[in-house]
């Protein structure tokens, strides 16, 4: 297990939520080290080589882009991130202490991916519309060093806030208001050991990979207290995986215990992605 640096001090988590409340994303570099990305790369690639093996093991995100949901321990290092301080300081902070890891997956841009719609990963739910709160996050690991030509990632900051009431099942802004994504859209260029956290509500999308390689990208999700989604995905773990967990993970994974895993098929489906279409 890799040793993770010592509780954060109450004046940075203040001032990372305060960021992410702003921008809607936040960042850290080298919060691991590229050898542990190289382990969670190689579990990644074993997974989506399975995935693809199988009907329904992988869903469609657009042209020649996926995305699989998986078990923790496809994972050799998800302790290791599941209980990172960095990430359970800002969980803490924004979702509250009994937050819940209801995702584990990952998406592959791959060689001729194109640009994506802008959109969210689910509509906003009342608890942020009505109260402006956050009760759900998304943690963001690639595995592998993101050039310019590999389809980087690109997002709206503050778009999390936006009124989604004109939008396309809650998820699609008109295309009318592209031209203030693109004013506003960062596009983001992480290296291995790099790690974000992001509201799913933020507006964003994958760009055009136009290199020959792939860029995977592990998600973590985790839920605030009645966030509910946990509904949307299959996570489950073995007894004797979970017997192995620190009870700081165990205290907050939202998950089935099992004797035998069974291989997942995709739910969250975005069907406003499959086409890929965007229109810039």
């Amino acid at each position: 297990m890799t040793a993770h640096p010592t509780a954060l001090p109450a004046a940075e988590v203040a001032a990372l939520t305060a960021r992410l409340q702003e921008d809607g994303i936040i960042g850290l570099p080298e919060a691991f080290s590229r050898d542990w990305v190289r382990r969670l790369g190689e579990d990644v690639d074993a997974a989506f080589t399975e995935a693809r093996s199988r009907p329904d093991g992988a869903v469609g995100r657009g042209p020649n882009r996926y995305y699989v949901e998986i078990h923790p321990e496809q994972l050799s290092g998800f302790a290791d991130l599941a209980s990172h301080p960095w990430i359970t300081a800002v969980a803490e902070a924004v979702l509250g202490p009994d937050y819940r890891i209801v995702e584990v997956g990952f998406d592959v841009p791959l060689a001729g991916a194109v640009d994506q719609p802008w959109h969210r990963d689910f509509p906003t739910p009342e608890e942020t519309s009505r109260h402006r709160r956050l009760n759900s996050l998304a943690v963001n690991v690639t595995t592998v060093d993101t050039e310019p030509d590999m389809g980087p990632f690109e997002i709206a900051p503050g778009t999390h806030w936006d009124d989604g009431g004109a939008f396309e099942h809650g998820m699609f802004p008109p295309k009318d208001a592209y031209p203030r994504y693109r004013e506003l859209a960062v596009r983001k260029f992480p290296r291995m050991g790099d790690i974000s956290i992001r509201s799913a509500l933020t507006v964003h999308r994958g760009t055009a990979n136009h290199s020959p390689k792939s860029r995977p990208v592990l998600v973590l999700g985790l839920d605030g207290p009645g966030a509910g989604n946990s509904a949307r995905h299959d996570t489950a773990v073995t007894q004797d995986f979970w017997a192995s967990l620190p009870d700081q993970v165990r205290a907050h994974l939202d998950c089935p215990v099992v004797d035998t895993l069974r291989p997942i098929t995709q739910k969250h489906t975005i069907e406003g992605l499959v086409m890929g279409a965007s229109d810039s």
